[in-house]
């Protein structure tokens, strides 16, 4: 099962654009782990055409908060529909099993026992500043704690995380996280 882990980071913010759609905004970086060649791999909006092959190719992608902010975004650039790609999107699993939600920071320092890098504000800064390679950098970085953490909670069937100086435990069930999608896929490029 190819597996594409998937992070997105913005140029711009809602007040910038007067809106809360996420469709709105515009993409910066988007950065990927393809399970199959065990790379990590950024994308900015002049590469997309080589980003589309690698997401029609894949069988699944795993995001955190990424079925109402990364995919609709992703979605906009896109000549498809990605949606018809299985997805995951952790942290919906994490609300649907354990009633509530997180940040991923939370979840990197009680389940990983590291933190982010930075906060998705200061990546549109950085942008607006000109440092790419500090948001591709810190994109990057998101990606591998997202698979990290997806990879731990299949293995171990749980996920931890940090709130008010306290680590909590809480199981989750992905005995279903990695069945076969119904993927049907119109593949707009031409390969």
């Amino acid at each position: 099962m190819r597996k594409i882990v998937f992070d997105i980071e913005t140029s711009n913010i809602f007040s910038d654009v007067g809106s809360s759609d996420p469709a709105d905004l515009d993409i910066a970086v988007v950065g990927i782990h393809d399970s199959e060649t065990d790379t990590l791999s950024s994308f900015t909006q002049v590469e997309f055409a080589k980003l589309w092959p690698i997401l029609e190719r894949a069988d699944m992608l795993i995001g955190f908060y990424s079925e109402h902010f990364d995919l609709p975004l992703l979605n906009k650039y896109y000549p498809g529909d990605l949606s018809k790609i299985k997805h995951l999107d952790i942290l919906k699993e994490i609300r649907k099993q354990y009633g509530r939600g997180m940040k991923l920071d939370q979840l990197a320092e009680g389940t990983l026992g590291k933190n982010k890098s930075g906060h998705g504000l200061e990546a549109t800064k950085w942008w607006k500043e000109g440092e790419y390679d500090k948001v591709k950098s810190y994109c990057l970085d998101d990606v591998k704690i997202t698979k990290e953490i997806y990879d731990f909670a299949m293995a171990n069937q749980k996920l931890m995380f940090k709130e008010g100086g306290q680590l909590r435990e809480f199981k989750l069930d992905t005995s279903d996280w990695e069945t076969p999608g119904d993927n049907k896929m119109n593949f707009s490029l031409p390969f």
